[in-house]
């Protein structure tokens, strides 16, 4: 569920840069492709974990875990960007 809410807010995001002046939007493309990427790979890592045997459950939970913070957190870093970027 919170993967599926970061990514409605990713989606937010991207509308709001969609509507900025060009130069926004082509530096803002690299980070917003990095971030999307990033959501692909958890939602790989998503389906493991409904796979993972009991003997493979904590590695795959750690993994998941590790991924989902570093895309909260890289999310979070291009959410400011756009508010410095972006007048709201």
């Amino acid at each position: 569920g919170q993967l599926a809410e970061l990514n409605r807010a990713l989606d937010q995001l991207a509308a709001k840069i969609e509507k900025s002046s060009d130069a926004v939007k082509a530096e803002a493309q690299p980070k917003l492709q990095a971030l999307r990427d990033q959501t692909a790979k958890l939602n790989t890592q998503l389906d493991e974990a409904k796979n993972a045997t009991e003997s493979t459950w904590e590695s795959v939970k750690a993994g998941f875990k590790k991924g989902y913070n570093e895309l909260k957190d890289g999310f979070n870093q291009a959410r400011q960007w756009v508010s410095d970027k972006i007048a709201p």
